[in-house]
């Protein structure tokens, strides 16, 4: 076989694939992992995406009724004020505030997951109608406090002390549940990564069940908690107009509770 051409010496390249069978390969691995990845199932992803913190993923947005109910309340509590508290008309702001949650409700009776701007802005119009009808009557009754025209009857004071300072905790956690993460239609969609206010659960998520997030009744807790210790408590405040908002609620609170009590021990006494 001196003189015989062995098997794979042709061309003197033995053992070399050719170069269209290598890229037939190259090809065929492409193609493979392509429908790996297309096999992902939903699972797979979901579980991928729990990953991520739960206030980070997108939600259920939450029920309306709760909402709707705490601003119910509110418009009580001012309808209830003494008349030299009320602005006049006295029933100019409770009626818009009335016609506001009657909107808002029946645009988005069940759950808010809807992105809407008008529909925001109609909200932060409720709270912000809210919030400058108890400023008005805490103004009026601090200042009656002060200059001795706010009467001699000590349940009158403390009645009209307690409806203000509980508005007051209702628009303020009003104000922290519409504003922290763009809001609540917002948060259920996870547009924006970073907290406005970071709650217990979020910084350790072992103390809640998955998908935790915060709801109105955690905002209001988080205003009931800053308008009667005067400063945060077991939520942080982050951004800087979470902090200021907070300040200005204290101190709100702290003039109202603080003259109210003093005037009634004094008439009291």
């Amino acid at each position: 076989m001196s003189g015989a051409e062995r098997p794979g010496d042709a061309g003197g390249h033995a053992g070399t694939p050719d170069e269209p069978g290598a890229a037939h390969v190259l090809r065929g691995i492409h193609e493979h992992l392509e429908r790996l990845e297309r096999l992902l199932s939903d699972d797979e992803r979901a579980a991928a995406g729990r990953l991520a913190p739960a206030w980070r993923q997108t939600a259920a947005g939450e029920h309306r009724l709760p909402v709707a109910g705490f601003v119910v309340v509110a418009i009580v509590l001012q309808v209830l004020l003494p008349a030299r508290l009320e602005m006049h008309p006295s029933w100019l702001l409770p009626a818009l505030e009335g016609a506001l949650a009657v909107g808002l409700t029946a645009a988005n009776p069940r759950r808010i997951d809807r992105s809407s701007r008008s529909l925001r802005g109609a909200s932060v119009l409720l709270i912000a109608s809210i919030s400058f009808a108890n400023a008005w009557s805490a103004v009026l009754l601090v200042r009656g406090l002060v200059d001795g025209t706010s009467g001699s009857n000590a349940a009158s004071i403390l009645g009209s002390g307690a409806a203000i300072y509980l508005t007051n905790i209702i628009a303020f956690g009003l104000w922290y549940w519409e504003l922290d993460r763009g809001g609540p239609a917002a948060r259920a969609e996870a547009q924006r990564r970073y907290p406005d206010f970071m709650f217990p659960q979020m910084a350790n998520p072992d103390l809640a069940p998955p998908g935790w997030t915060a709801r109105f009744f955690d905002y209001l807790w988080l205003s009931y908690t800053n308008a009667t210790a005067f400063s945060p408590t077991d939520v942080m405040p982050l951004s800087r107009w979470a902090k200021q908002l907070m300040l200005l609620q204290s101190a709100v609170s702290l003039s109202t509770v603080a003259l109210v009590v003093a005037r009634a021990v004094n008439i009291l006494r």
